[in-house]
């Protein structure tokens, strides 16, 4: 029941479309790491947003509308700059070698942010998993102790594992489409993250202004 509500929100289809926008510099081996790397992130963020999330959010005095917001503007942020990417002045063989170079040594680690957070384990996701916690932890459904114990990590390694299944198979998209291809899809995932970010931004003021209203009157 518990994978059935979070595999829609956590999409592993639209991580992988993401994926493809960011990775057209990376070699094989790189995107294989940051897919592994991925998974394993989303696996520990919703394992700690079921068990010490709403804690977490106490502490620091963060709403769920606040998470909303916040996940929105990072989710937009990554979308200008997938819409609007800067243009590259290593236009001569030298600097375009010593790029290679660089790039090699350093290439970037897009597997935290924005592949497991927001794009998987995104404001939506994480605030309902914090929402079913305590429900699970009553037990109002009647199930055995050990069963709610072992439920939870069961149901996030399944996320995770697909995760993985579906980004190691990026590279096959990867070789169909070319480089071309992977340009004109990280211009649309650009686009789309941009409308994703600012739909986030919207239900978090809806649900902000839902909430302190009625307190307020």
């Amino acid at each position: 029941m518990g994978l059935v509500l979070l595999l829609p929100l956590a999409n592993p289809l639209s991580t992988v479309a993401l994926l493809l926008g960011l990775s057209g510099n990376m070699t094989r081996e790189e995107r294989n790491q940051q897919s592994l790397m991925a998974s394993v992130y989303v696996f520990f963020i919703m394992t700690v947003a079921f068990y010490a999330g709403q804690l977490v959010m106490n502490t620091f005095g963060i709403s769920i509308p606040g998470l909303r917001i916040a996940g929105g503007l990072i989710v937009a942020f990554i979308g200008f700059r997938m819409l609007f990417p800067q243009q590259s002045t290593d236009e001569t063989p030298e600097v375009e070698s010593k790029s290679n170079e660089l790039r090699k040594k350093t290439s970037a680690n897009i597997a935290f942010v924005p592949l497991a957070m927001p794009s998987t384990a995104g404001p939506g996701t994480i605030a309902m998993i914090i929402s079913s916690a305590s429900s699970v932890k009553e037990n109002t459904l009647g199930f055995a102790h050990w069963v709610l114990l072992v439920a939870p990590v069961a149901i996030f390694l399944t996320v995770a594992l697909i995760l993985w299944a579906c980004l190691r198979s990026s590279g096959a998209i990867m070789r169909l489409v070319g480089q071309s291809g992977i340009e004109a899809i990280s211009r649309l995932m650009g686009f789309l993250l941009v409308c994703m970010g600012v739909q986030f931004i919207i239900n978090g003021i809806l649900e902000l202004i839902a909430t302190y209203t009625p307190a307020v009157a």
